[in-house]
């Protein structure tokens, strides 16, 4: 599987004139070299895989790293990158530019004018985010049965809700469900908005307690083997009131419409727009202020692809990604409804499976 990964990577270093690239970024890192610790870097040449770290580490990248030459780092960056890569014959080397601080670039170009090294840092982004995109086999299973995991969390709590209950015991009945039955740790906290606290898209759980018929915003992830699932439910205790059903019923509609609508060859744009239009119509366009969706893996929001009015990323078969329109309104609250899917032969399959409201 890494060797595979490693083959599909070294053409896009020929194709962006770099004659290798230093990998900081941990779930890149991880996606390239199965290496889970939280410190180190990999250098991938059109022939070399080489991982530096250090002490800590050292047993560790023996034992999940056996297409990589261990390089152990000690001291400072200023002593032991030039040794790194001395011998290489790297002129331009790349750098992920959304994972490297100011800083690190900083002493990079110190340790390149120090050493008077015939070296050119080039920034890229997204070059390992964009080979994540697409699933193997073994990645699916794992997303599915995080999916999994948190779908029947909800489901178990969602039954048990209780008026006067708490966001915060709410989030923490999820948590402790999918910790007890196979997550690792929550790969974001959990969002648990109720009532007027809906209507902020990232509310995080207060000591507000829910009551009868108000919206229930519940968004929420399991984690299995590294990867992620992602789910949002609204719901109500009680019967729904009028403005709810309204609410809910555009906001399902609009999520219908980008599942039936996605096909393989989409752009994120016209994916926005398939969902955004009926919340147009409907008269709560503005409402609507993120996009409708993100990929999901190794990280709950990969970079690669987006579901966006300002997104020109291509949707295509093997990617795993989120479609959630929602609706939020001050003061009121608001409604997401949020699955995971694949887009497989064309068309999107559903991952989540956690009921919805029945109006």
């Amino acid at each position: 599987m890494i060797k595979d990964r490693l083959a599909k990577l070294r053409p896009e270093l020929a194709k962006a004139e770099v004659d290798g690239i230093l990998i900081s970024e941990p779930k890149n890192r991880f996606y390239l070299s199965g290496f889970n610790g939280s410190d180190g870097y990999l250098l991938i040449t059109a022939k070399d895989n080489i991982i530096a770290t250090d002490f800590r580490y050292v047993e560790q990248v023996k034992r999940q790293c056996p297409e990589y030459t261990l390089f152990e780092i000690k001291g400072k960056m200023t002593d032991w990158f030039p040794e790194l890569i001395n011998g290489l014959n790297i002129k331009r080397l790349a750098f992920e530019s959304a994972a490297t601080t100011f800083a690190q670039y900083a002493q990079i170009l110190e340790i390149i004018s120090a050493k008077t090294m015939p070296l050119e840092p080039v920034p890229l982004a997204n070059m390992v985010e964009k080979l994540r995109a697409f699933k193997e086999p073994e990645e699916l299973a794992f997303i599915q049965k995080a999916a999994q995991i948190s779908d029947r969390a909800f489901e178990y709590v969602a039954g048990s809700l209780k008026i006067g209950m708490t966001e915060k015991e709410i989030a923490w009945a999820l948590e402790k469900h999918m910790r007890e039955n196979g997550s690792g740790s929550m790969p974001f906290e959990i969002i648990v908005g109720a009532g007027p606290n809906g209507a902020l898209p990232h509310a995080q759980p207060s000591d507000r307690t829910v009551a009868a018929h108000e919206p229930i915003v519940i968004d929420m992830g399991a984690d299995f083997n590294g990867y992620s699932s992602d789910l949002t439910r609204t719901i109500c205790i009680g019967k729904p009131d009028a403005m709810f059903v309204k609410i809910y019923s555009i906001v399902q509609q609009a999520q219908q419409a980008a599942i039936d609508g996605i096909n393989d060859g989409i752009s994120g744009i016209e994916a926005d727009a398939l969902a955004r239009n009926v919340i147009k119509e409907a008269g709560y366009g503005e409402m609507f202020g993120h996009g409708l969706g993100h990929g999901v893996g190794l990280a709950t929001h990969d970079p690669a692809p987006r579901l966006s009015y300002l997104s020109n990323d291509v949707l295509n078969n093997g990617m795993v990604f989120s479609i959630e329109p929602g609706i939020y309104l001050p003061e009121w609250g608001g409604v997401r409804i949020e699955d995971l899917v694949r887009l497989e032969n064309g068309k999107v399959k559903l991952l989540s499976h956690a009921k919805k409201m029945s109006l």
